[in-house]
């Protein structure tokens, strides 16, 4: 009898619907028989165990009759008992088997490597085999003498005339570390030594006139820490400074306006210049824009002003406060000025 089978295409569709309706039955079929052996009862009194507790069916099957209180705890602790010695054991067999199961895949495993070994250094192992023999002959011969220790092969290391500095090696980087980190604390000591260094810092009070003076403090001061050194010495002189703060004062050296948290030290290792003069020299013979050339390079520099920060901001518009500019440490000045233009 003739059938229309239609186009290919269709021809191929319906075999995969096919094939995946198979696929689902057998699925199906799969799960029905997981459920069953699930549901599966072996015995007529364990039939209703499902719903019941295991040890009060356990305690309900072992007790006939009237009991007293104390019969029935002690039964009950012995079937608890019972019931925990039960699981313990199956843990433990369970246990037991996966640790079977592992020793059992580690055992294939080294057979693996065995035969992958004894594919590739035969010969090794034969030359091995072969001074086993010898040496087990020789102890044979010489059994009264005492026995020699047993055959070591020899330990496979780097060729020592062969340059290796540029591969890694673990001791090479300890002692790198060890010569970095006590190189490291040795610089630490002599900056901190360097910075409990005592010097004279010589500076002028200014309130449109230079009132000099001088103070005794150590390099890792601050410039904050300082104009409080200031304030201090410096109260009972002047009376517009009896309720001032040090927030409120500025620090001026060689035309640059320092920040507060800037320490002297930090000045003094950096070798830090200004616009008219090095920073990081703190005493004053005489103005060098009056004795010399200002712009030659020179020790010799300005005594620092400290001033108040609101007659700055009156007078900034006024020479010399006009040449003012707070110190940025990223810029350079190439020359030394005295006026605003550089020659």
């Amino acid at each position: 009898m003739a059938q229309y089978k239609g186009a290919a295409s269709e021809g191929s569709r319906a075999m995969q619907l096919m094939k995946k309706r198979e696929k689902e039955a057998q699925e199906l079929e799969f799960r029905r028989k997981k459920i069953e052996d699930d549901l599966k009862i072996d015995k007529m009194e364990n039939k209703f165990a499902v719903h019941y507790d295991a040890i009060e069916a356990q305690l309900k099957s072992s007790t006939i009759g009237l009991v007293t209180l104390d019969e029935m705890r002690a039964k009950q602790d012995t079937v608890i008992k019972e019931r925990e010695k039960k699981i313990a054991q199956r843990k433990a067999e369970k246990e037991q088997k996966k640790q079977e199961e592992l020793e059992a895949k580690r055992a294939q495993k080294e057979l693996q490597m065995k035969q992958i070994r004894a594919l590739s250094f035969l010969s090794n192992e034969a030359e091995d085999e072969d001074a086993e023999e010898t040496y087990s002959d020789t102890d044979t011969d010489h059994g009264d003498e005492k026995s020699c220790p047993p055959f070591k092969k020899a330990k496979i290391g780097k060729n020592p005339d062969v340059d290796t500095s540029f591969l890694p090696d673990r001791e090479r980087e300890e002692e790198e570390n060890h010569l970095r980190e006590i190189l490291r604390q040795e610089w630490v000591t002599a900056q901190e030594a360097l910075k409990n260094e005592e010097m004279e810092v010589t500076y002028s009070y200014w309130d449109g006139s230079g009132h000099r003076r001088t103070l005794k403090i150590n390099k890792g001061t601050t410039i904050y820490q300082f104009l409080q050194r200031c304030l201090e010495s410096l109260r009972n002189e002047f009376g517009e400074l009896r309720t001032v703060t040090a927030d409120q004062l500025m620090y001026v050296k060689e035309d640059l306006i320092l920040p507060q948290h800037y320490s002297f030290y930090d000045l003094i290792v950096t070798k830090a210049r200004g616009k008219s003069g090095p920073l990081f020299a703190f005493t004053a013979r005489d103005d060098i824009r009056i004795t010399s050339d200002a712009s030659r390079e020179k020790e010799d520099s300005h005594a620092g002003k400290v001033l108040l920060r609101n007659w700055y901001e009156r007078n900034k518009h006024i020479f010399p406060a006009s040449r003012w500019e707070p110190y940025d440490p990223n810029k350079t000045y190439s020359k030394y000025t005295v006026s605003d233009k550089v020659k």
